[in-house]
């Protein structure tokens, strides 16, 4: 009698933790629908769509016209295409040699400053709280040929004025300093954040054993920080091959196409030139790069917490 009683509890004690199972799913259910309607929306159904219309010649007044991979040959028989990626890809080098160390240098800095840290990081984060067009016309007024800022200072030290925007040569670097000063705040606050997550013990163990500032960092800060890097890396090379805001509104892609990017180019085929169909074969030669670079992230960061569980 007692055996069967028992059976019973367990048995409603198992229907209720099932009850109270799908109402808690549900309830997530309902919180998240609102996000992924969103995400449905505004992200999947276009790229399902852009798909669609890179096979067709759009014509949004009369309907659409199956051209199959047209738009494709097209697009790769562009040289611009090439040019384009190219410039993308010297925009990834430069900002890995020129604007990734920084953060990472700046990041180390404020954390070595115990008290002072807090108020150091702030105003490095202060770059990421202006608006991106009043930035871009504040850059363009310091980059002027004349009467701007930097070529003021430097015809201070008896150094001609410099075609900041106009020359081929330091065009990107130019632009690559603005991407880097735009996207150091919060490339920063991860790194800083990374850094308090770092155990104390191990600070603590080095100054017992006489390390440096250098050797601390060369032997615990680095290696901790490692994945973390890894990760940001990578998505520096995801936002850099979007770049479409510094190119539009400074250079409008030149001088002589050596700041045309992929995005830029989706612009003017759609908008400028009404050609929707070429334009979503490039859109698609962009989600393609792009997907590969986040398939990559995606599996970082499950390494990251895998070794951190």
């Amino acid at each position: 009698m007692k055996i069967a009683l028992s059976r019973r509890t367990t048995l409603k004690q198992r229907q209720a933790r099932r009850r109270i199972n799908w109402r808690a799913q549900i309830t997530a259910f309902l919180f998240l629908l609102p996000a992924l309607l969103a995400l449905t929306t505004f992200t999947w159904y276009p790229m399902v769509k852009a798909v669609g219309y890179s096979f067709q010649k759009v014509k949004l007044a009369g309907g659409s016209t199956w051209v199959g991979l047209d738009n494709y040959r097209r697009m790769l028989g562009n040289p611009l295409f090439y040019t384009a990626w190219s410039n993308v890809l010297e925009f990834t080098i430069l900002s890995i040699v020129l604007g990734f160390v920084i953060p990472i240098i700046v990041a180390l800095m404020i954390n070595e400053l115990r008290r002072m840290g807090g108020i150091f990081g702030l105003i490095a984060y202060l770059p990421t709280l202006i608006p991106v067009t009043i930035a871009l016309l504040v850059w363009r007024q310091l980059y002027a040929p004349e009467g701007g800022f930097i070529n003021s200072l430097l015809a201070q030290v008896g150094i001609p004025a410099q075609l900041w925007l106009q020359n081929p040569l330091l065009v990107k670097p130019a632009m690559i300093v603005i991407m880097t000063w735009a996207g150091i705040g919060g490339t920063i606050l991860i790194y800083l954040a990374a850094l308090k997550e770092i155990p104390q013990e191990l600070y603590e163990a080095a100054q017992l054993d006489g390390f440096s500032v250098w050797q601390r960092i060369q032997y615990i800060v680095l290696p901790l920080l490692a994945s973390r890097i890894a990760m940001l890396l990578i998505l520096q090379i995801i936002f850099v091959s979007q770049v479409f805001a510094e190119p539009q509104l400074l250079t409008q892609g030149g001088p002589a196409n050596h700041t045309i990017t992929p995005v830029l180019e989706i612009y003017r085929t759609a908008f400028d030139r009404g050609d929707y169909g070429l334009a979503s074969a490039w859109s698609v030669s962009l989600l393609l790069v792009l997907a590969v670079f986040s398939i990559t992230y995606v599996r970082l960061s499950f390494r990251k917490d895998e070794a951190s569980s």
